[in-house]
């Protein structure tokens, strides 16, 4: 059972589809994510990086999940905000060990928070500080301050260490990613009786 399968058993939600924006520099890991949340039986073997975009989607009994895998080479990235409308939840990695981007990262973070289409939304941002297996990798706290995380005030977010390629970090971060989506869930509901 993969990772997207275990977040859609615990929301015990119907046909609820959840859109997933996977942003974040080129070669930071992206495609890697996603790949480990997929089950494991669809899980792909070799992975090459990301032209363009990725659709991936995962369906299990309560929940339908569509993961845009948005290229983050800087010729795509303006690809990004098309799918920012329909969007629930951002994943937005990091590669922990480039520390010469950083800004670029940064840049492109502040660029997308302050997007109309992102800006005044409570969508939830989930940060991987990836590739913690590099010997020279930042810590998650050090790349959070790098990227002037605390500033974020208008929408939930969190930041997890992780290490893609083993799958290690993701967990804790689906984990609160699934508590963030259900409190929408629930307040979307409460609003809606």
């Amino acid at each position: 059972m993969g990772l997207l399968d275990k977040l859609s058993g615990w929301l015990g939600l119907r046909k609820k589809e959840v859109n997933v924006l996977c942003l974040g520099l080129d070669n930071s890991g992206k495609t890697t994510i996603i790949n480990q949340l997929k089950p494991s039986n669809t899980q792909t073997q070799e992975i090459v990086p990301t032209i363009g975009f990725n659709i991936e989607r995962f369906k299990s009994s309560s929940l339908s999940f569509t993961v845009f895998d948005m290229s983050g080479q800087s010729r795509y990235r303006n690809l990004w905000e098309h799918c920012y409308k329909e969007s629930h939840a951002i994943i937005f990695v990091i590669d922990s060990g480039d520390k010469l981007r950083m800004v670029v990262a940064k840049e492109e973070l502040d660029t997308l928070l302050n997007h109309e289409d992102i800006r005044n939304r409570k969508m939830p941002v989930l940060f991987f500080a990836n590739k913690m297996d590099l010997r020279d990798a930042m810590s998650s706290v050090r790349v959070s301050q790098l990227l002037s995380l605390e500033n974020i005030k208008e929408k939930p977010w969190h930041i997890c260490a992780s290490d893609a390629i083993k799958g290690e970090g993701l967990q804790e971060g689906l984990d609160w990613l699934h508590e963030q989506i259900s409190q929408i869930h629930e307040n979307s509901e409460n609003v809606n009786n």
